[in-house]
C-alpha cells in the first residue's frame, strides 16, 4: 500500500492519494485483486485492481444516483436487475422503493459480496432482504438469458477493464433491451468526461441506436477520477426529464432530491458535446 499512503494512478500522469490507517483484507480472487482498507479521510474503502470502488464516506452519491433516477422515472418498477454492485449499495437504495417486489443482484465475484458484508455493513446491509435475490455469476450471461423480464436494469460495474470489459459493448446494450419489458429503463455508470471522453461518446452512440430515449447525467463523487461522474440512461418509453412531481415519494437520501433528478441532466457544454 505504499507505506501509510495509497495512490490510485488514474492516468499515466495523474492520481489521487489518501492516508491509510490499516489494511483490513487483501486477496487475489479468481477475477481481480481485492483490498479492503481503512483510510483516515474516507473510512473503510473497497479497492479492486488498485481502483477505488466505494468508500463509507461518499458512497451514497453514486448509489443514490444509480438507483433513484431510473426508479422514479419508471411509473411502476416491480422487478429490478443489478449487474455488478456486489458491495450492495445500489440494492440498499432500491429497497427504499415499495413498488419493487424483487431485486436480483448478479456479481461475478462472490468475494466482493462476502467482504462487503464484513467490512462495509452500512452499504451491504440490505443484501439479505427477503425481496433480494443474490447470484454469484456473469451479469453478461444473465442478460443474455433473460427476455422481457425486468422493469429496470442497473449496471454497476467497474471501469471497462478485466471482468467488466463486456459490459461496455453494443451487444450488451442490445441484450439489455431484450431483457427489459416494453417500457423498461436501464442505467449504467459511464466513467468521467475528463479522462474517458471517448468512452462516453461511444456508449452514447451505441445506446442511441437501441433506445429511443438516451440521456446522460452527472454527479459529484470525490473519490472517483476527476470527481465528475457520468451515467447513461436508456429508456424505451419514459423520459427522465418528463417525470411528474406526483410520482416522487419521500425517501431518505443524502444526495438525490426531486429537484436534483432533472438538474443532473443539465450538463456543462464540454460534457453535453459528448452526446451529439
Amino acid at each position: 500500500m505504499g507505506g501509510l499512503w495509497f495512490t490510485e494512478k488514474q492516468t499515466d500522469h495523474y492520481g489521487i492519494t489518501m492516508k491509510v490507517k490499516r489494511t483490513l483484507h487483501t486477496e487475489q480472487t479468481d477475477f481481480q485483486m481485492l483490498e479492503m482498507v481503512e483510510t483516515e479521510e474516507w473510512g473503510n474503502m473497497l479497492l479492486l485492481d488498485g481502483m477505488v470502488m466505494t468508500t463509507v464516506k461518499d458512497e451514497f452519491v453514486y448509489h443514490e444516483m444509480v438507483a433513484h433516477v431510473p426508479l422514479f422515472t419508471h411509473p411502476n418498477p416491480e422487478k429490478v436487475l443489478v449487474v455488478g454492485g456486489g458491495d450492495g449499495g445500489v440494492i440498499r437504495e432500491i429497497m427504499k422503493h415499495p413498488s419493487v417486489k424483487k431485486a436480483v443482484l448478479v456479481d461475478i465475484d462472490g468475494k466482493v459480496i462476502e467482504y462487503s458484508k464484513q467490512y462495509l455493513p452500512e452499504i451491504a446491509g440490505e443484501l439479505d432482504n427477503e425481496r433480494v435475490e443474490v447470484k454469484v455469476g456473469d451479469g453478461f450471461m444473465e442478460i443474455a438469458e433473460s427476455e422481457n423480464e425486468y422493469d429496470v436494469i442497473m449496471v454497476d460495474s467497474t471501469e471497462p477493464v478485466g471482468p467488466a470489459v463486456n459490459l461496455f459493448t453494443k451487444g450488451f446494450y442490445d441484450g439489455i433491451s431484450k431483457a427489459l419489458k416494453e417500457d423498461g429503463i436501464f442505467v449504467a455508470q459511464t466513467d468521467n468526461p475528463w479522462f474517458k471522453a471517448d468512452l462516453i461518446r461511444e456508449v452514447q452512440n451505441d445506446v442511441k441506436e437501441i433506445f429511443p430515449i438516451t440521456r446522460l447525467y452527472i454527479a459529484n463523487v470525490p473519490t472517483y477520477p476527476s470527481g465528475m461522474w457520468t451515467f447513461t440512461l436508456g429508456s424505451k418509453q419514459h423520459d427522465p426529464l418528463d417525470v411528474a412531481d406526483s410520482r416522487f415519494h419521500e425517501i431518505d437520501t443524502k444526495y438525490y432530491t426531486k429537484e436534483l433528478h432533472k438538474a443532473a441532466f443539465v450538463l456543462p457544454k464540454f460534457v453535453a458535446d459528448l452526446t451529439k
